[in-house]
């Protein structure tokens, strides 16, 4: 039976792929993925009949009629994913493990069901996500180092740092390359000290967010802050990293960054208060393209015209 591993192109999904396929070889699957935000991947499976399927860290409710064409189609399909679901399609074929509770994330809802197998892998992956508090959680009984934590941190920013572009042009790595490369690693630790890949992506993060943090907000009140980057590369690469920093540096108010698309749209990133982590993905879902979870989420193509309505929003919504 032809079998299709459908992933996220950032941390997590990655790396809930590869604890998956440690556990469960499957080396002549198709991989399907792409930049972080293109998350309706199951599209790109139409008219696939009789195969296995897994998908990992994508929204079913934004992939629900693919998804149900699959089931129909006679596919087997494994979902594991943390984003809103809605309903969930009632049949026989479909084995979901879906969790949207904001200390989750999909790597971490792998190692559950695997029973902390490879658990080094998901807490980088949770650091990726910007679950702190849940990575060192989840790090506690394995009695890891502040040196160790640090690596694990840096792993998971760096991988999810990859993913953020509008195309696969952006990135310094294609995720299904970036995959490949970790996956013949079980220990993390070894693939940090190994791989030259991470250099790479050091260097490009650090040029990146040097331009990043030189911006000022354009929005700064009660509710939380918003940036704006202009139409280029940089920009489009480390619009989640500079978010989640900036949700790190003041935890009790929202962020949001507004990326220039350059076509009169814009890329929206919008963190909610760490201590209050609710609000991003219902924000983001009064506008098209958005959708995302209650701590972190993102509008794809925000109008130019709509800036001020999602300004007012922003407002409205995360002040307390």
């Amino acid at each position: 039976m032809t079998s299709f591993d459908v992933f996220n192109g950032d941390a997590d999904g990655i790396i809930a792929l590869h604890q998956l396929r440690l556990a469960e070889p499957r080396p002549d699957a198709q991989l399907i993925t792409g930049v972080k935000r293109d998350i309706k991947l199951l599209t790109k499976l139409q008219g696939v009949r009789q195969a296995r399927v897994t998908v990992l860290d994508i929204s079913l409710d934004s992939n629900r009629e693919p998804l149900n064409a699959l089931l129909a189609a006679g596919c087997t399909v494994f979902y594991a994913d943390h984003h809103f679901a809605g309903e969930i399609p009632d049949s026989a074929n479909l084995t979901a493990h879906l969790d949207p509770s904001p200390e989750i994330c999909t790597s971490l809802i792998i190692d559950r069901l695997l029973a902390g197998c490879y658990r080094p892998w998901a807490i980088a992956a949770a650091f990726g996500d910007n679950l702190h508090d849940a990575a060192r959680l989840a790090a506690e009984p394995l009695h890891l180092s502040e040196s160790q934590l640090a690596t694990l941190r840096e792993l998971g920013e760096l991988l999810n740092y990859n993913g953020y572009g509008s195309t696969v042009a952006d990135l310094h790595l294609p995720p299904a390359d970036l995959y490949q490369a970790l996956h013949g690693h079980e220990d993390p630790f070894a693939f940090c000290a190994q791989s030259p890949i991470l250099d790479k992506l050091r260097r490009g993060f650090a040029d990146d967010m040097h331009r990043a943090r030189a911006c000022e907000p354009i929005q700064d009140g009660p509710a939380g802050r918003i940036y704006q980057f202009p139409a280029a590369p940089w920009s489009r690469r480390v619009a989640g990293v500079f978010s989640n920093e900036k949700a790190r540096e003041r935890k009790d108010i929202a962020h949001a960054l507004l990326v220039d698309n350059n076509d009169g749209t814009h890329t929206v990133s919008v963190r909610a208060p760490l201590v209050n982590k609710t609000g991003a993905d219902t924000l983001c879902r009064r506008f098209p393209t958005g959708g995302g979870r209650a701590g972190a989420a993102g509008v794809n193509r925000l109008p130019a015209d709509q800036i001020n309505s999602f300004i007012r929003a922003f407002a409205e919504v995360f002040t307390s």
